[in-house]
């Protein structure tokens, strides 16, 4: 119980990396709010965890727009009295050609997984300033380090994320507020979906041994780095990004 009082906000909570994460913390005694613009996911997650002993509620919030991200923050304050962690998950993506991508796609890409961020940060550090201090997480990817092809805006989304992640870090940490950032590589999200979506997809071998731990991330990997950085062990550990690939970008791949 780790975390036993502290009120955590996790942003796109209901559904795949984030859904982990909103139930490990649970699990460790946490208050969580559960921060997610699809309803029928977040209820759905919300039910789950409340059936198995975990405190939580659901808030409806679109990361991109400002008014939408002071309602969430205000709606976890008016609930739980405060914050003292947020995990920033919330993020899309798509792949398209930049010969036929709209500028429209690329802003909505950015203002969620970048604008976001920041105005989630903005707004919760207060709060976690006001409790003596905090941390930030950013989930953030290996595709701002290495790319596939026409990934443009989530690729510079996400190397934006690792920049916002040690300017965030200096400004706050007088605040005794930690900010870090996770990438995660492959992770399968299938089984962790909402349930009119869920499925399981069944890896190969080759897609395991592609890395070299042997397998494919899981959902739990990341939740598990969430609650270590959050940690009083991790109290001296901040501006970094904690790659979770399974050591895949490390892996020289030469094609035949």
């Amino acid at each position: 119980m780790r975390f036993k009082e502290k009120v955590v906000i996790v942003t796109g909570g209901a559904q795949g990396i984030g859904m982990a994460i909103t139930r490990s913390f649970a699990r460790e005694g946490a208050k969580v709010v559960i921060a997610d613009i699809d309803q029928e996911a977040g209820k759905e997650n919300e039910l789950y965890m409340r059936e198995n002993g975990g405190e939580c509620i659901y808030v409806q919030v679109d990361v991109a727009s400002e008014e939408s991200v002071k309602n969430m923050v205000q709606e976890a304050v008016s609930h739980y009295g405060g914050v003292n962690i947020l995990i920033n998950n919330a993020g899309i993506g798509g792949n398209k050609s930049i010969y036929e991508r709209s500028m429209e796609e690329w802003d909505r890409i950015l203002g969620i997984n970048l604008r976001g961020p920041f105005m989630c940060t903005k707004y919760c550090a207060p709060y976690i300033k006001k409790n003596g201090g905090g941390a930030v997480i950013n989930i953030a990817s290996t595709r701002a380090l290495m790319s596939e092809p026409n990934t443009e805006p989530y690729s510079a989304s996400k190397g934006g994320i690792l920049a916002l992640t040690h300017s965030l870090a200096v400004s706050l940490g007088p605040d005794k507020i930690r900010v870090n950032a996770i990438s995660p590589g492959w992770i399968d999200v299938t089984g962790w979906k909402k349930q009119s979506k869920r499925e399981q997809v069944q890896l190969t071998e080759r897609d395991h041994l592609q890395h070299p731990v042997g397998r494919v991330g899981n959902p739990e990997d990341i939740a598990a780095a969430c609650l270590f950085l959050c940690s009083e062990e991790a109290g001296f550990i901040t501006g970094t990004n904690l790659v979770i690939d399974g050591g895949m970008t490390i892996k020289m791949i030469y094609e035949e």
